[in-house]
C-alpha cells in the first residue's frame, strides 16, 4: 500500500510537470524542466513543438537579464556616492604619485621629487611602485562606476567644476593643474592604528581609541613637500613622507570599511557584487600602507615640533602599538557575547551614517580645506542619499 502511495504521488508529480504553466515565465520553466527530462536535444525539440526559434528564446533570455538589472534608486545612490568617494580619491593619489611615485603611460603626470621619494623610501623600498598602483586602482574604481551607472541610464558623477584648489609648488609636481583635495593642510586621524589592534572594542558600539601619533591630530602638516623650500632639513621633508605614510593608512582603512557598509543597502544583486568586488581591493590598499606606516623613522620635525615617535618603546609599545601587527585581531561584533573574530571595522548597518561619517571624517582631516561651500552641499548630498539607501527603495 505504502508503495502504491508513493507512485500516485510521484505519477502526480509528473503530470504537473508536463502540463503547460499559464504563467508568463512559462517558457523558462520549460526550459528548466526539458534540461531535467531528456537534455539539451529535449530542449531543442520542445522549443521548435512549441513555436519557438532558439534565436527568439535568446532575445527574450536577454531581455530578462535587462529586466533582472533595474536598479532601485537606493542602488544608484549608493553607486553614485562610491562613485563621488572613488574621484576624490584619485585627485588625492594623482599628487602623490606626481611627487612619490612612478609616473608613466598608466598613470601620467609629473616628474618625482627625490628628496621626497627617498623619504618614502625609508617606510619600504617598493613605495613609488605600490603609489602607482593604488592610483591606477582608484582611476579604475572611478572610471568603471561611472561607466555602469550611465550604462543603466543613471547620472554618473561629474566633480571636474571642483577643481579649484592650488596644489604643490615642488619641483616634480604638476604646478598649474587645479585640484579637488588639500594636501597640504591635514590633521590626521591615526586611531585606525590601535583601532585595529584592540581586542575588546569595536567602533560600532562607540567605543573610541588613541591615536598612534598623537601630534598628526595637533596641527595641519603637509603630507607632500608644498614648494622645493619644504626639501630640507633632512628630518623636515622626512617629517612629510612620514605622514603621506600614515594618511595613506587612514584613507584606505575609509574605504574598507564604507563598501560593506554601503553593500547592506542595495537591493540588484549585480549591484552587491560590485560593491564586494571593490571593496576588498581596498582593504588590500589599507593592509600595505598599515604594514609601511609602521617603518616611519621616530623623529622631530624642527620646523614645527611634530613628534613621530617609536611606536614599538614606552610609553606606547605592547599590543596595540606592535608595529608588525598588519592584521585584524579578532574583537567583538554585532554582540557582546558572540566569540571574537578578525574583522573590518566599522562596518555600521546601511543608514545608519556610514557615508556622511566617511564625510565628516575627510573634512576634520583637511582634505577639503579651501573648497567652495557648494562642493560640501553637493558632497553632503551624495552621502545622505546613500546612507538613506533600503534594500528594495
Amino acid at each position: 500500500m505504502e508503495h502504491n502511495a508513493q507512485q500516485a504521488q510521484k505519477d502526480k508529480i509528473m503530470e504537473q510537470n508536463v502540463q503547460p504553466s499559464k504563467r508568463p515565465s512559462s517558457r523558462r520553466s520549460f526550459l528548466r524542466k526539458g534540461l531535467v527530462a531528456g537534455g539539451a536535444g529535449t530542449i531543442g525539440a520542445a522549443l521548435v513543438a512549441n513555436g519557438f526559434s532558439l534565436p527568439a528564446f535568446a532575445e527574450e533570455r536577454d531581455r530578462d537579464k535587462e529586466r533582472s538589472a533595474d536598479l532601485t534608486s537606493g542602488d544608484v545612490a549608493i553607486l553614485r556616492f562610491a562613485a563621488a568617494i572613488e574621484i576624490l580619491e584619485t585627485d588625492l593619489w594623482q599628487q602623490y604619485n606626481e611627487l612619490g611615485g612612478i609616473q608613466d603611460s598608466e598613470v601620467p603626470g609629473g616628474s618625482g621629487s627625490t628628496p621626497y621619494i627617498n623619504g618614502l623610501l625609508q617606510l619600504d623600498g617598493d613605495m613609488p611602485q605600490y603609489i602607482h598602483d593604488n592610483t591606477e586602482d582608484e582611476i579604475s574604481h572611478f572610471t568603471f562606476l561611472n561607466a555602469y551607472l550611465a550604462s543603466k541610464g543613471a547620472n554618473p558623477v561629474d566633480l571636474d567644476k571642483f577643481r579649484t584648489l592650488k596644489g604643490s609648488q615642488a619641483t616634480g609636481a604638476q604646478k598649474s593643474k587645479k585640484r579637488l583635495t588639500n594636501l597640504m593642510q591635514l590633521t590626521v586621524d591615526t586611531s585606525w592604528w590601535t583601532r585595529y589592534r584592540s581586542r575588546t572594542q569595536n567602533p560600532d558600539f562607540g567605543d573610541t581609541f588613541p591615536p598612534a601619533i598623537p601630534g598628526l591630530l595637533k596641527g595641519q602638516f603637509p603630507a607632500i613637500p608644498r614648494s622645493d623650500a619644504d626639501l630640507a632639513p633632512a628630518n623636515h621633508i622626512q617629517a612629510i613622507a612620514n605622514t603621506a605614510g600614515f594618511h595613506f593608512g587612514f584613507i584606505e582603512q575609509g574605504g574598507s570599511s564604507l563598501y560593506p557598509t554601503l553593500a547592506q543597502g542595495a537591493t540588484n544583486l549585480e549591484v552587491l557584487r560590485v560593491l564586494l568586488s571593490i571593496g576588498p581591493v581596498e582593504t588590500s590598499h589599507f593592509q600595505t600602507w598599515h604594514d609601511k606606516a609602521g617603518n616611519a623613522p621616530a623623529l622631530t620635525d624642527p620646523t614645527n615640533g611634530l613628534v613621530f615617535p617609536d611606536l614599538n618603546a614606552s610609553p606606547f609599545g605592547g599590543e596595540d602599538f606592535q608595529t608588525n601587527l598588519i592584521m585584524p585581531e579578532p574583537t567583538i561584533f554585532l554582540s557582546r557575547s558572540l566569540p571574537a573574530v578578525s574583522i573590518i571595522r566599522p562596518t555600521q548597518i546601511a543608514g545608519s551614517g556610514g557615508a556622511v561619517a566617511t564625510v565628516k571624517a575627510w573634512t576634520a582631516d583637511g582634505l577639503f580645506i579651501g573648497q567652495s561651500p557648494e562642493f560640501f552641499t553637493v558632497l553632503q548630498q551624495l552621502a545622505e542619499q546613500a546612507d538613506a539607501a533600503r534594500r528594495g527603495f
